[in-house]
C-alpha cells in the first residue's frame, strides 16, 4: 500500500536508501570532477552563469570536451531515467490505491497531495533535462540561466 509507505518502510531500509543515494550521487560527481580536471583551459575565464554547472565550465575548455558530454549524456541519463521510471511507478501504485479510496474527499484529498509533489519533481527534473540534455549548438545562455534558477528554487 503506496499510501503507508512511512508505517512499513524500517529506520533500517531508510538509511539504506539514504546511503544508496548519498553514495551513488558522490560516486557520479567524482566522475565528472575527475574528467573535468584532465580538461586544459587555456586562459582564464569567467563563468557567466548563475552557478558553475559542468555544462559552462565545459563551453570554457579550449581541448575536446567529447568524452565528458558523453559521460554526462550516459551517466546522467541512465540516472534521469531510472530516476524518472521510479517515479512513475510509483506514482502508479500510488493512483491504484487512490482509486481504491470510497470516498470523494479522501481521493481529492490524497491525489491533491500527489500532485503538489508531482509538480515539484516535473520542474526538478524538467530543469535538469533541459540543461544538461539538449544538442550544443541550442545552448543558448539566457535560456540556460532561466532554467537554473527553476532548478535552484527547487533545490
Amino acid at each position: 500500500n503506496p499510501l503507508l509507505y512511512m508505517a512499513i518502510v524500517s529506520r533500517q531500509v531508510c538509511i539504506l536508501l539514504v546511503s544508496g543515494s548519498y553514495i551513488l550521487g558522490l560516486l557520479h560527481s567524482l566522475v565528472h570532477t575527475d574528467f573535468t580536471f584532465r580538461l586544459s583551459f587555456c586562459q582564464p575565464a569567467e563563468v557567466n552563469h548563475f552557478y558553475c554547472g559542468i555544462m559552462p565550465v565545459l563551453a570554457l575548455s579550449c581541448s575536446d570536451t567529447h568524452i565528458n558530454r558523453c559521460l554526462i549524456f550516459g551517466l546522467g541519463g541512465l540516472v534521469e531515467m531510472v530516476t524518472i521510471l521510479a517515479i512513475l511507478v510509483s506514482y502508479a501504485f500510488i493512483l491504484s490505491a487512490i482509486s481504491k479510496i470510497s470516498s470523494p474527499k479522501g481521493q481529492h484529498k490524497a491525489f491533491s497531495t500527489c500532485t503538489s509533489h508531482l509538480a515539484g519533481v516535473t520542474i526538478f527534473h524538467g530543469s535538469i533535462l533541459a540543461l544538461n540534455f539538449r544538442p550544443s549548438s541550442s545552448n543558448v545562455l539566457n535560456t540556460d540561466k532561466i532554467f537554473s534558477v527553476f532548478y535552484s528554487l527547487v533545490v
